[in-house]
């Protein structure tokens, strides 16, 4: 049987907080046009009531995910299942898990939409939208090659966002005393899509020789054309002070600022960073560093250095006010690796340059944080640079001390 088109469920947290269903006339009619399913309004309510304690209390990035995972969850409840949830158990949680392997094509999308697009006072489904999203290689976007729909299938990391936003659902609901039981957090043990994984990680960084081309085409780019100095700029910053790039954007939450690079009485530069988890570091600025900030300044008009009374943006858009948002960052650093790959593909050959194509923003973190590592800096200070919780999750992910001693015991085996 063909299932019908899914429609959006929530729009953003700063719509939905004071969201009224007859400004989302699609989105009313869909909540009530079931007779045998009265219940479908309730459910709804009680995700909006979810996300919004979600969207006061986390962060935006937690906001989004939750709100993907129950969108899903209650898409799949109205329009597959058709049974309340309060009313599923373990069963049926895996039959969900079944589901999310390997949704129906039409439910697969190849881009993010917006959900809602703004018509005449109100707000329409945007027909672009769908529930899942098959991520493409960078290499396959930019070649002819038609994406095949029917080859989606979650990652692991996928999966376990999706059994923690629905056990976090239920925990919500339990609390409230709407729900008594969590089938979500039994389910999830015997979900067979579960790999027990004991690979060695690659690290996904930079070569030095490839880092050292993305910088010179960013400084390249900037010799032609002065407005390139905030790319370069964003690029060192990411890669020298191991940054996430939702760190550098603007959030609704925390606006990065140039006051919050400060100077301690020992004449030590740092950078306060509001992270993951809402914690507040401080991370420290090498000497090095000072001059790409400095030239940055000195392109946006400033004093060489910062002062504790420079409330205004860190990275700052060229047209309209206030700071950027990871979508706008994510281009500028994507515009300078496409480049370098291409320089480096004519002058070394495409195997050279083929970590280019795959990288992301994340790896300009990496790529600084394991050449510190090389260099041999004390553990305890990268940690603490990185944010992490504690030296453990440094050394698991960039040191993989056990793993080298492993190797280096494993070389000395024969064949013969």
């Amino acid at each position: 049987m063909k299932l019908p088109k899914p429609i959006p469920l929530y729009p953003t947290y700063d719509e939905l907080k004071g969201i009224n269903l007859a400004d989302y006339p699609e989105l009313d009619a869909f909540l009530h046009e079931n007779p045998e399913q009265t219940w479908r309004l309730d459910h709804w309510n009680w995700g909006l009531e979810f996300l919004q304690y979600v969207g006061r209390n986390k962060s935006e990035h937690t906001f989004t995910r939750f709100r993907n995972e129950t969108e899903r969850f209650l898409t799949w409840i109205f329009l597959v299942k058709q049974q309340p949830m309060d009313g599923l158990r373990k069963q049926g949680i895996l039959e969900y898990a079944d589901f999310c392997w390997k949704p129906p094509v039409a439910w697969i999308g190849l881009a993010a939409y917006d959900r809602f697009l703004p018509n005449d006072n109100q707000y329409s489904v945007n027909p672009k939208w769908q529930p899942f999203r098959l991520k493409l290689p960078k290499s396959q976007i930019q070649s002819d090659q038609k994406p095949d729909k029917k080859k989606y299938r979650p990652s692991q990391e996928t999966l376990k966002s999706m059994f923690t936003g629905i056990i976090a659902f239920y925990k919500y609901l339990m609390n409230e005393e709407i729900c008594y039981g969590n089938p979500a957090q039994i389910a999830k043990t015997d979900c067979r899509y579960f790999i027990n994984d004991a690979q060695v990680k690659e690290i996904r960084r930079l070569t030095e020789d490839q880092w050292q081309y993305v910088l010179d085409i960013a400084l390249g780019l900037t010799d032609k054309d002065h407005t390139y100095e905030r790319t370069l700029f964003v690029i060192a910053t990411l890669k020298t002070l191991f940054l996430r790039i939702s760190e550098l954007s603007e959030r609704r939450d925390w606006s990065p600022e140039m006051r919050h690079f400060w100077q301690d009485d020992d004449k030590n530069w740092w950078l306060k960073i509001y992270g993951k988890g809402r914690k507040l570091r401080d991370v420290s600025v090498p000497t090095q560093y000072l001059n790409y900030l400095k030239r940055y300044r000195r392109y946006r008009t400033l004093p060489d250095l910062p002062s504790s009374y420079e409330n205004i943006p860190l990275v700052e858009k060229i047209r309209g006010q206030g700071g950027m948002t990871t979508r706008h960052l994510t281009r500028l650093v994507q515009e300078v690796f496409d480049k370098a790959h291409e320089k480096m593909v004519g002058e070394k050959g495409e195997e050279a340059a083929r970590k280019l194509l795959e990288a992301s923003t994340h790896w300009l973190r990496h790529t600084g944080a394991s050449m510190e590592i090389e260099r041999g800096r004390a553990l305890k200070d990268l940690s603490e640079d990185l944010g992490h919780a504690s030296m453990a999750t440094t050394d698991t992910v960039y040191v993989q001390s056990e793993n080298k001693k492993r190797a280096a015991s494993g070389k000395s085996r024969k064949v013969e």
